[in-house]
């Protein structure tokens, strides 16, 4: 990168010098935290946890392409935070739903 572009990179209104770069930034830590979750059971997964995070995607993803500056980097975090939201929902759907397993019991 030419010295130019990371001039213009530092200076932007969404760059590093703002809290509209970092916030971003460090909110891709729930995606990927969302993300180690794929390899664990269904049955650990949360309704509530899951819907949460798919909502703030899909919201913040719309509000971020309307808002001055345009802030991509919040756009892309909170369309792998809707997109990981989704899948993970998938899973416990059709692990609580659809599946041929017969439901645990508990013992008593």
């Amino acid at each position: 990168m030419s010295a130019s572009k990371l001039q213009a990179l530092w200076n932007h209104p969404a760059g590093p010098k703002t809290i509209h770069f970092w916030a971003p930034t460090f909110k891709w830590g729930i995606s990927i935290a969302n993300i180690a979750d794929f390899s664990k059971p269904p049955e650990k997964l949360s309704y509530p946890q899951q819907i949460a995070v798919t909502a703030t995607g899909i919201i913040w993803s719309r509000y971020s392409t309307v808002i001055t500056p345009k802030n991509w980097n919040l756009f892309s975090v909170n369309v792998a935070m809707a997109g990981t939201g989704l899948y993970q929902l998938g899973r416990k759907i059709r692990h609580d739903y659809l599946s041929d397993a017969e439901p645990a019991v508990a013992k008593e």
